[in-house]
């Protein structure tokens, strides 16, 4: 049984002129974020006082090629988890625009089924997102019943089977539940079940960082293989530096909500450019006791991602910060060649 990325789509692909017109865009290009921003309210206990509003993602602007993994890291509360979720319509982003194919990416009219086949979510927890009460091969099977891809049951027994040994699960397993399996089995069903419905695209939110380090690298692997195999692409969410370097072709550095600083794997790690990009690669230890190295301290407060946000969201702590940082947006620019900065230091 074939299990090609590609396979559920053709039938689906709707006619000339149906639904919403095509956006003329790259063909290399399978998703293009556009603007994209996230709001969320925080409402008063106060009668009469007005609603406050968390800014999540700011202004995001990204363009992701078929067949690559783009790694998306930065610290805690940046809005990178909050970047995937509404790329898979778990959250409805405040405004903005998202372009799978050349397509509005809204899971709406013709194209709905079709869209959520090709585009899934791996997410961070391995056990909470599995249903405790059914078996890994009702899991995997599930998806394949929501959207009638397979209607024979054993067809679908079948599939479940071949699902299992490509992502490395022992075929007689299959009707444990979750609580029999390990954090890493539970995430390699995790992928199963997003395989199960032949997608192009994965999400994955911090898809290894509940796991211990051994079992991290065997993981990796099976992403990499998956994506030789499969010719899937990732949008590929970590905190973890040393995941995001070995997994990545490009890598986007996000801080409070906005998208600084866009090069290739190797770029960001030999010559960083933004002053944020800078402190974060210098706070890898060395590898080597011998080896002196300087780490960049960002002192200053962290600004609010509540209400107003004016100029660089980096200026109050930057070392380089001018009066126009504090006034202005810096813009995602070309500084070098395949390098993208948000700084006015580059302009």
């Amino acid at each position: 049984m074939s299990i090609n990325a590609n396979e559920e789509t053709a039938a689906s692909q709707p006619a000339p002129g149906s639904g919403d017109a095509a956006v003329p865009a790259d063909p290399n290009v399978i998703l293009k974020i556009s603007d994209l921003s996230k709001d969320f309210e925080i409402r008063s206990d106060k009668l009469g006082e007005k609603s406050q509003y968390l800014h999540a993602l700011s202004r995001v602007n990204l363009e992701v090629y078929k067949g690559e993994t783009l790694g998306i890291i930065g610290e805690s509360g940046c809005g990178k988890s909050t970047l995937g979720r509404c790329l898979v319509r778990l959250h409805e982003p405040t405004s903005g625009t998202v372009t799978f194919e050349g397509e509005p990416l809204d899971f709406k009219k013709d194209r709905a089924r079709r869209q959520r086949r090709s585009v899934q979510m791996i997410f961070q927890d391995p056990y909470s997102s599995l249903n405790p009460r059914k078996t890994c091969a009702k899991i995997i099977e599930e998806p394949m019943i929501i959207h009638k891809t397979e209607t024979d049951p054993k067809k679908r027994e079948a599939r479940v089977r071949k699902l299992m040994e490509l992502v490395g699960l022992d075929t007689q397993h299959m009707h444990r539940y979750p609580h029999e399996f390990s954090g890493g089995q539970r995430q390699r069903i995790n992928i199963a079940r997003a395989l199960s419905l032949g997608p192009k695209l994965l999400v994955c939110d911090e898809p290894v960082s509940a796991l211990d380090v051994s079992i991290q690298a065997q993981v990796l692997n099976l992403f990499g293989r998956l994506q030789r195999e499969l010719g899937l692409t990732y949008v590929f969410i970590s905190h973890d530096l040393s995941v995001i370097k070995h997994i990545s072709d490009r890598i986007a550095i996000m801080y409070l909500g906005q998208v600084v600083e866009l090069c290739d794997a190797e770029g960001i790690y030999e010559e960083p450019l933004h002053p944020y990009t800078q402190a974060l690669l210098s706070a890898i230890p060395p590898t080597s006791p011998f080896e002196e190295k300087h780490t960049i301290a960002l002192t200053g407060d962290i600004p609010s991602p509540i209400g107003d946000m004016k100029g660089c969201p980096l200026a109050s702590r930057c070392p380089h910060c001018a009066e126009r940082c504090r006034t202005e947006h810096p813009a995602l620019v070309e500084a070098r060649p395949g390098h993208k900065v948000a700084c006015f230091l580059y302009e």
